[in-house]
């Protein structure tokens, strides 16, 4: 754990021309209850994307099966046309089924499909970065992602898409994604109580590879809730800003993306960037997580 970096820091992604600071946002939040439908009030949603990039944020994380396709046209709403050196990442892999449950969807001409909705309902004809969505949500789950990957790759030669990362994947199968095509960024479950990807993220840092956690607060116990709010408590910080400095503070190649749907909390959230979380704070989260794995 590194507790002397500069939170404020970009970091850009290997092999690009770009640079984002690493306090992002996440758009799912902005769709209705269960990332399903509209939002119960569009405008309030298209003011805090505009807010967002105010607070600095240059790097928006999305998908158009979030909805499906009503965050990516809250987005194109919002902010099209796109400021010069905003970053949008999207991501393909799964689709959303009538009862509200998030399906794989990696056949050939689903992920064509994706990355053509994505296109269509950002405004855009190139996505910035498009992750591949495999495995579970909270591991990944092991096996060959050659042929997923390889259509994306295709897609990428075609111009529709700059670059390319991973979601939810072991470090085999990055291993196995760098013999298709470059990968930018790896983006996995990970947080101060669940650190099975600790030595992942290591390696992932020394080669300049960006690693982008979400559920900063997800699958916490109770005791380990408890640790993090007292924390939060001594520094005058709510837990969620403590997660989110823990996460930058743990190493320059970690991007954050915290989502929200309320004003309020995107300030909340990018206020902990400003927050340095001393070292005997630190040990206290770090005896949360366990042992490192991977």
């Amino acid at each position: 754990m590194t507790n002397s970096r500069d939170l404020n820091a970009s970091f850009t992604l290997p092999g690009t021309s770009m640079t984002v600071n690493r306090m992002g946002y996440g758009a799912m939040q902005l769709a209705g209850p269960q990332v399903w439908g509209p939002p119960r009030d569009v405008n309030v949603a298209v003011s805090v994307l505009r807010e967002s990039l105010e607070l600095g944020v240059n790097h928006i994380d999305t998908s158009d099966f979030y909805g499906p396709h009503v965050v990516n046209q809250i987005i194109k709403q919002a902010l099209h046309p796109y400021r010069n050196g905003l970053v949008l990442v999207t991501k393909v892999g799964a689709r959303r089924a009538e009862d509200k449950s998030w399906p794989h969807a990696l056949s050939r001409q689903e992920l064509i499909d994706a990355v053509h909705d994505n296109l269509r309902n950002l405004g855009v004809d190139r996505l910035d970065v498009v992750n591949l969505r495999v495995g579970g949500l909270a591991a990944p789950t092991e096996g060959s992602i050659a042929e997923p990957l390889t259509v994306l790759a295709e897609l990428k030669q075609q111009g529709l898409i700059r670059h390319l990362g991973l979601s939810n994947v072991s470090p085999a199968q990055l291993k196995e994604a760098e013999t298709i095509t470059e990968i930018v960024c790896v983006q996995n479950f990970y947080n101060v109580a669940n650190r099975s990807d600790d030595r992942f993220i290591e390696d992932l840092a020394a080669r300049g590879i960006a690693y982008v956690p979400f559920f900063p607060l997800g699958g916490f116990t109770p005791l380990q809730s408890g640790v993090l709010d007292a924390a939060a408590a001594s520094l005058q910080a709510t837990p969620m800003q403590v997660a989110l400095a823990w996460l930058l503070q743990r190493s320059s190649n970690i991007l954050l993306i915290p989502g929200t749907s309320s004003l309020e909390h995107l300030r909340e959230n990018m206020a902990a960037e400003k927050l340095q979380l001393p070292p005997e704070v630190i040990a206290k989260l770090d005896s949360i997580g366990g042992a490192a794995g991977q």
